[in-house]
């Protein structure tokens, strides 16, 4: 069988998958860009984290990258408040994976916690200013959330127009 054929016989998860991040990536830089931001990789490389070409695995995703992103927001925020140290990044990540890890519960996606939360904080880095901090922190988690929320959306508008078979209906 040529190279051709065996990609004509595949299911096209690959083909629609690329289709998928194009619309999504596309609609992101366009969008983020609009809004003022000079650069959308943050909201882009959510979209990425959170796509699937299967949409329950999009879903899934989703769901523990929301949640994880809310949290690792929430504790970056209240370490910005306490105030700049040399320890407060450390303990910072320390503390959101524990939460992620006993109270959040989405394996998928548990390492999200700690990256919102070392994102927010960088910002308190850049900017000694704890608003300016703050303001910056919930800007970039702001596009991360934007760019989940339009991979999610691409992953189901693709699955009503172009559904793949699920894993099992493949074998």
């Amino acid at each position: 069988m040529s190279r051709f054929q065996r990609f004509l016989a595949d299911d096209l998860r690959g083909v629609h998958y690329a289709v998928s991040m194009f619309i999504a990536t596309t609609i992101l830089w366009f969008l983020v860009k609009a809004i003022g931001d000079a650069n959308p990789i943050w909201a882009i490389s959510s979209m990425v984290a959170t796509s699937d070409p299967q949409l329950k695995q999009a879903l899934s995703t989703f769901r523990g990258r929301i949640l994880n992103t809310m949290l690792g927001c929430a504790v970056g925020l209240v370490f910005v408040a306490l105030g700049h140290t040399a320890w407060q990044l450390p303990f910072a990540m320390a503390a959101t994976v524990i939460l992620s890890s006993y109270f959040v519960r989405v394996p998928a996606m548990w390492r999200q916690a700690p990256i919102t939360a070392a994102i927010v904080i960088a910002g308190g880095l850049q900017h000694h200013q704890k608003l300016t901090a703050m303001e910056q922190g919930l800007h970039r988690v702001a596009e991360v959330l934007f760019g989940c929320l339009v991979g999610i959306a691409v992953a189901w508008i693709l699955s009503k127009v172009w559904p793949l078979p699920t894993p099992k209906d493949a074998d």
